[in-house]
């Protein structure tokens, strides 16, 4: 009783405390300078319109110097002055957390999107963590499945793993990941929606996840129109309330689309914040950030989170900055092709250049025979495709490619599947093994 009434007293006190306000002294670009007000490097501050009813901008501290506090707005600007009074809220950005979070979307800031309840009476954490320790993530060693047959079989997921699909624009890298939300047997999924376009969210809620699927995820929404930083803290807005499921023992799948777009959302707030432009134009900060990120996911001592995040390379080229970072950061990569989504195959998987780094961890002896049985005809197909195509191949020459040619009608039925449907592990797993028997 003492203790509630201790608690109850240090917030009255801080209630009663008086409140010192800065001012606007300049504004450019994507940032703004504060003086006069006392803020430590990522705390948020409000920036107060001239009448009472005018709505209060959040930014972010970002920078600290003799001028000033620099800060980056996290939402729109227009209307703003110099001489705006500036208050400060004491501390990060924090976001609610806890199970009724599960079913609402969200936007990058942490405010409800889909006109429910207030999630004002929720606990509270900020979004800055700190990532596990190396030596007490928990190994890799089950399978997730993904309910796609050509992931669980050639590029197999496991619990706690971090994937990229990887693709240009328009080759399928959403449709694929809300395959994934439908067909996860994964417990519950954050899905961040990060700089997309504003059409796709009720279509990719109503559509592809639905009433079941949205009933055990979390979407945080924040698009391409939002303000930079917005978009910036929507990636760890997700990764924050994904932390929070799996320190209370829960198995989490957490999927970024994209994770592109928060590198460009860093791009813009480094630029703005005067970074020099390094590779292909993006500042050195965008590349201390993605293992920032990407790191807070995996395994930990109690639960886990399977992250999988799409990259939109520039050009289809897979050496790209943004896809050539991340690659070497997580534990496996899906690559999409455009060859095979203008014949019409989907999902536009190129199998033998994706790839899992945990598939001798998660699969049995005999799985990886199928699987590598598999990836051989596939390899030898290609190899003399062009040569069969001009009438060239004479039959005979290579078993491999005669068992090739023959299966692969089988083989495209195998690694073709609808939008709609859903493949469990195990059926999948046996599908492969009569395949290639």
């Amino acid at each position: 009783m003492s203790v509630v009434l201790d608690q109850r007293l240090d917030a009255a006190r801080e209630a009663a405390r008086p409140r010192r306000l800065g001012t606007v002294a300049q504004l450019l670009g994507l940032h703004l300078v504060v003086r006069g007000l006392d803020a430590a490097v990522g705390d948020v501050v409000e920036v107060l319109g001239p009448r009472p009813t005018d709505p209060v901008v959040p930014a972010e501290v970002a920078a600290s110097g003799p001028e000033g506090l620099v800060c980056l707005p996290m939402a729109d600007t227009k209307g703003l002055r110099v001489g705006a009074l500036v208050r400060s809220t004491g501390g990060p950005l924090t976001v609610p957390v806890g199970p009724s979070l599960l079913g609402r979307v969200i936007d990058g800031l942490g405010r409800p999107l889909d006109g429910g309840p207030s999630l004002a009476d929720l606990p509270r954490v900020s979004i800055d963590n700190a990532v596990p320790p190396a030596l007490s993530r928990a190994r890799i060693t089950q399978q997730v499945g993904l309910g796609v047959r050509a992931l669980d079989t050639l590029v197999p997921c496991g619990r706690g793993q971090r994937v990229a699909i990887m693709a240009g624009s328009g080759v399928g890298k959403s449709s694929l990941l809300s395959m994934i939300a439908r067909g996860t047997d994964a417990s519950m999924s954050v899905i961040a929606l990060v700089g997309e376009r504003g059409r796709e969210v009720r279509e990719f809620i109503e559509n592809d996840l639905g009433p079941e699927g949205l009933a055990r995820s979390v979407v945080v929404v924040s698009t391409s129109d939002a303000p930079p930083v917005e978009r910036l803290r929507a990636a760890f807005v997700a990764t924050r309330i994904a932390e929070h499921f799996r320190d209370q023992g829960e198995d989490v799948v957490l999927m970024m689309d994209s994770l592109t777009r928060v590198a460009m959302a860093q791009r813009e707030v480094g630029l703005s914040a005067g970074e020099p432009p390094a590779t292909r134009g993006y500042p050195p900060s965008v590349f201390a950030l993605l293992p920032r990120l990407l790191e807070r996911a995996g395994n930990s001592d109690v639960g886990s989170i399977t992250g999988i995040y799409t990259v939109l390379v520039e050009g289809d080229d897979l050496q790209d900055p943004v896809g050539d970072t991340v690659r070497s950061i997580l534990d496996g990569h899906v690559v999409l092709t455009r060859r095979l989504a203008t014949a019409g195959h989907f999902p536009s998987i190129d199998v033998l250049e994706s790839i899992s780094r945990v598939t001798g961890a998660v699969t049995t002896p005999e799985q990886r025979a199928a699987a590598t049985r598999l990836r051989r005809l596939l390899a030898s197909y290609r190899n003399v495709r062009e040569l069969v195509e001009i009438g060239a191949y004479a039959p005979g020459s290579d078993p491999d490619a005669d068992a090739a040619l023959a299966l692969m009608p089988r083989i495209n039925d195998f690694l073709r599947q609808d939008l709609e449907a859903t493949s469990p592990l195990a059926p999948t797993w046996a599908a492969l093994q009569e395949l290639v028997a």
